[in-house]
């Protein structure tokens, strides 16, 4: 495994790290999820990402009871807040009522006394940012979060919210994006951004939903119990990929990915890796060789010329406009 800083903080994260999105307390039982994470601790890997609303909070609980035990010093947990946890109006968004609310409930379910990153898992239109970012200076400044950061913001809103920061004396270190060699918006104006302010981007989905493996077919139906059957939300998630003209250009890069000795999954992981911004790529797993395969990604140095196959064969079909991040920001409520 090789670590990175996270952005120009001093905190080192595992470039690979493990999410619980769509898997633990959802999709996989809680033994597998246990196997997965112990899988991924084998692998080296540090950093744990998950969210107060995956699986309805199941997903913070079963990742807090598969690292009881671990040396707490030696890992870093990244955790979210934003979407709706319950069923009343304050229990969602980025108020300062349900930011310290859900602080206190994710500690519980992770069973820590801090996180190490806490993330705004969306940009709240409905409140001042103003309130918001006074709100993670409180949890910072409380020793409930070391550092702040965000999922899915533009441009201007990381601009933004990283100026407040500063005003608030904490730090502001990283957003979530998705991204990979499918989905590349947040290299036009996102990454830029951030590499002025010193912000890393701790990736996810860089396999495209599994699509990037190669094991959707073209003209094909999907494998039984992969994501694309899952109708507990991994079908919807895939969905925009499930195009023959998608599956038949994937398909292109498997001699490129045993010339250079890596499965696809290992290509896809090793491609979002390559930019000097990304300070992680999160992996997701429902079986624990699926984590140790994923790591063998860590380190890769993918040359030039390999860059650029990859590139002339997915750019008629990889969503690079970065106006498309604008689709990530939730309506005002």
């Amino acid at each position: 495994m090789e670590y990175r800083h996270l952005g120009r903080s001093g905190l080192f994260i595992s470039e690979i790290a493990y999410g619980n999105w769509l898997t633990h307390g959802s999709q996989v039982e809680e033994d597998a999820a246990t196997a997965c994470v112990r899988a991924a601790l084998d692998a080296g890997i540090t950093t744990f990402d998950t969210a107060d609303v995956y699986a309805q909070t199941r997903a913070e609980s079963v990742l807090g009871r598969a690292l009881k035990g671990e040396r707490r010093e030696g890992l870093e947990i990244l955790t979210k807040v934003f979407w709706p946890t319950g069923p009343g109006n304050n229990d969602r968004g980025l108020s300062r009522k349900h930011i310290h609310e859900s602080i206190a409930n994710s500690l519980r379910r992770l069973q820590t006394d801090y996180v190490d990153v806490y993330q705004a898992h969306r940009f709240d239109v409905s409140t001042p940012l103003e309130e918001t970012m006074e709100a993670f200076a409180d949890v910072v400044h409380s020793g409930k979060a070391l550092y702040i950061g965000v999922s899915e913001w533009t441009s201007d809103q990381i601009r933004r919210g990283h100026a407040l920061a500063r005003e608030l004396h904490i730090p502001f270190v990283s957003n979530q994006p998705q991204y990979s060699a499918l989905w590349r918006i947040i290299e036009g104006e996102v990454v830029p951004t951030s590499e002025e302010l010193g912000i890393g981007q701790v990736v996810f989905s860089p396999i495209a939903q599994g699509v990037l493996t190669g094991k959707y077919k073209p003209g094909q139906q999907p494998p039984a119990g992969s994501r694309a059957t899952d109708d507990k939300g991994g079908a919807d998630m895939i969905s925009r990929w499930m195009r023959d003209e998608v599956l038949e250009r994937v398909q292109l890069l498997e001699p490129l990915a045993a010339e250079a000795g890596l499965s696809l999954a290992q290509l896809a992981v090793a491609w979002v890796l390559q930019n000097p911004n990304v300070s992680a790529a999160i992996v997701g797993a429902s079986r624990p060789e699926q984590v140790a395969e994923n790591a063998k990604a860590a380190g890769v140095k993918l040359d030039a010329d390999l860059l650029a196959k990859i590139e002339e064969i997915l750019e008629p079909v990889a969503v690079t406009s970065p106006l498309r991040v604008h689709e990530n920001v939730p309506a005002k409520r």
